[in-house]
């Protein structure tokens, strides 16, 4: 289901990306896309892969990837672009919800990295809006000795 926005003057916007970017500029927050050209290029990246591997991918093992690909990428930074707070962040964020949802403590604790940025954004002011709260244990239950 391809999401469409209505605007008041001329055709209407299709698609999640073409309008969250309409919206980002509206409210003139253009520092969401990116400041740099390779932020930018790193965002639009981080944009497309949500829209076609966790939008598009349904099974146990696309979800496999999706976490595993973002775990590796998280290993050095804050945000999916680095250092700044993207709307490839919050959109990445609504994108996988449901799938944080369900993980289990030890699930959550096998992609790291994930879950660490995962709570992060959930409590970045005014991203969770309605969603429920994921519940992240402080403590690690299993540690990786022998």
């Amino acid at each position: 289901q391809v999401p469409v926005l209505q605007t008041n003057n001329g055709p209407g916007l299709t698609g999640l990306m073409t309008i969250a970017a309409h919206l980002v500029r509206q409210a003139r927050k253009d520092q969401l896309l990116g400041s740099t050209a390779e932020e930018k290029a790193v965002v639009q990246q981080w944009l497309e892969y949500r829209v076609t591997r966790v939008n598009g991918g349904s099974s146990k093992e696309d979800t496999r990837t999706v976490l595993k690909d973002l775990n590796m990428h998280l290993e050095d930074k804050v945000y999916l672009a680095g250092n700044i707070f993207t709307l490839a962040d919050i959109l990445m964020y609504y994108g996988l919800h449901h799938i944080m949802v369900d993980l289990t403590v030890q699930e959550k604790e096998k992609y790291l990295n994930v879950s660490r940025w995962f709570n992060h954004i959930q409590h970045y002011p005014g991203v969770r809006q309605h969603l429920s709260d994921v519940v992240f244990i402080k403590n690690r239950l299993y540690t990786n000795a022998h």
